[in-house]
């Protein structure tokens, strides 16, 4: 029969981490109403710089700007976005191991992969299975920021201007729902111009200040931008990937608290009817004797 003293500190100490649990979840659902917020005003603007460098690009040839340049993919650089704290469900567990799917596809082809990490959660999981890291990044979310997000595309941008790279990615969690995060692996080198808006087919174009200008002040713009968008995307997963998991944790500790209670009574009632008997037992003695 289970003591009824371990059962009671069991039921103390499963309600005092549901209360955490339940802090938890409230925190991560104001912090993801912020980051939507984030990504509610920065699409408006990702969307139609989009669209400009799209019909831009178009209107170009590949060697007009090295950015657009394509070249044979031996040479990969890969940027996985992860969190830096954990109990957020299944989030950093499923780009860790697609970003680990990309890079060990690529090298069973006989390709050079670059591996840059941000988040600690990203880190260890990389060192702990002996991958080498070119770059890594630590408390980008602590207080992101589009500087963050541009110093690391101006990095990628550098070295693939300078012919170390030949292509370039970004992996990351893209929000769909508190709910849903769906893992996206995204090219950002060379750049590939998005389809040109309807209205803007057949329009004849003037380029000011001039063309090759234009190129190089949108473009490195639209990778900046697309790496910040990423973040953002990132951020709101998580949280909405630790609100889910803090709601389905205060969930599982209701349905155990009323086990552990039921085990409880059961164990309580047992007691007293032993009691019981000892007593009419006693009393049976002494009438006999």
């Amino acid at each position: 029969m289970p003591n009824l003293r371990h059962i009671r500190k069991r039921i103390v100490s499963v309600r005092g981490t549901q209360k955490i649990t339940r802090a938890m979840k409230m925190v991560a659902a104001a912090k993801l109403r912020r980051a939507q917020e984030n990504i509610t005003r920065l699409r408006p603007y990702a969307i139609k710089t989009a669209e400009v460098m799209g019909t831009v690009a178009s209107r170009v040839e590949e060697m007009d700007h090295p950015l657009l340049r394509r070249r044979d993919p031996k040479s990969i650089f890969i940027l996985v976005l992860t969190s830096d704290k954990g109990l957020c469900g299944s989030f950093n567990t499923n780009i860790n191991r697609r970003a680990q799917k990309f890079v060990d596809g690529h090298r069973a082809e006989g390709g050079e992969i670059h591996l840059a990490v941000v988040g600690k959660k990203g880190l260890s999981y990389f060192r702990h299975r002996g991958y080498e890291i070119s770059m890594e990044y630590k408390g980008v979310f602590e207080s992101l920021s589009f500087e963050k997000a541009a110093e690391i595309a101006r990095t990628i941008m550098g070295a693939y201007e300078k012919g170390e790279l030949d292509a370039s990615y970004v992996c990351y969690n893209e929000f769909k729902s508190a709910m849903r995060q769906e893992v996206i692996v995204e090219q950002l080198l060379p750049i590939v111009p998005r389809e040109i808006p309807p209205e803007w087919i057949g329009a004849e174009l003037i380029f000011e200040p001039g063309r090759r200008e234009l190129l190089d002040r949108i473009l490195p713009m639209y990778v900046e931008i697309e790496i910040y968008r990423a973040l953002l995307e990132s951020v709101a997963s998580e949280h909405g990937a630790r609100m889910t998991a803090m709601e389905n944790a205060t969930n599982n500790a209701s349905d155990m608290i009323k086990n552990l209670t039921l085990v409880y009574n059961k164990a309580r009632q047992a007691a007293i009817t032993r009691e019981l008997m000892d007593i009419v037992g006693g009393a049976e003695a002494l009438r006999n004797a």
